[in-house]
């Protein structure tokens, strides 16, 4: 198994909500960004939740993830893993997300699957009462569900009208 880096975070000083995957699948390592299988749903849950296109560009996305106040990382720094399976995941060094919470005012992380969310447990327990598991985007989970994401990024954001004046303030 050859061993891999993953990416920076993206946050910023007006970061409200991190949301933690596991780390890149190859598209997404071959792409050089988050999320970059296009079967993955991650994109297209969070930009209709906002009611916004799927950003074409990484730096589309970037500036779309702070315009609407989500910090994005992954639990895993670097790990050896065969393919994309979380389950191949060996040798992991997780991320210090003590830096990244000094520096933006995160009310909440989403974990973005199990995996992610056994890391946090695992790496950062104390972060657990601010943390919440919801299914992973991945195209391999059946059990995803769109409106699971949608109502508790409400909770964050709260109504369509928020989260405009949110973005209208930038």
């Amino acid at each position: 198994m050859s061993r891999f880096e993953g990416f920076a975070p993206v946050y910023d000083g007006e970061s409200r909500l991190l949301i933690l995957g596991s780390f890149p699948s190859v598209k997404s390592r071959q792409e050089g960004f988050y999320y970059g299988n296009p079967q993955n749903r991650f994109w297209r849950m969070l930009c209709s939740f906002f009611g916004e296109n799927v950003p074409a560009t990484i730096a589309e996305k970037r500036e779309f993830l702070l315009r609407n106040g989500v910090a994005l990382w992954d639990m895993v720094a670097s790990c050896e893993v065969k393919g994309s399976a979380d389950a191949s995941i060996k040798e992991a060094e997780a991320v210090d997300l003590t830096l990244l919470l000094a520096r933006a005012p995160v009310e909440a992380m989403f974990c973005n699957g199990t995996t992610a969310y056994g890391l946090l447990a695992q790496n950062f327990p104390s972060l657990l009462p601010v943390a919440r598991k919801l299914p992973s985007t991945s195209p391999a989970n059946p059990r995803y569900r769109e409106e699971i994401w949608h109502a508790a990024l409400g909770e964050v954001f709260g109504a369509e009208g928020a989260k405009a004046e949110f973005r209208q303030n930038r």
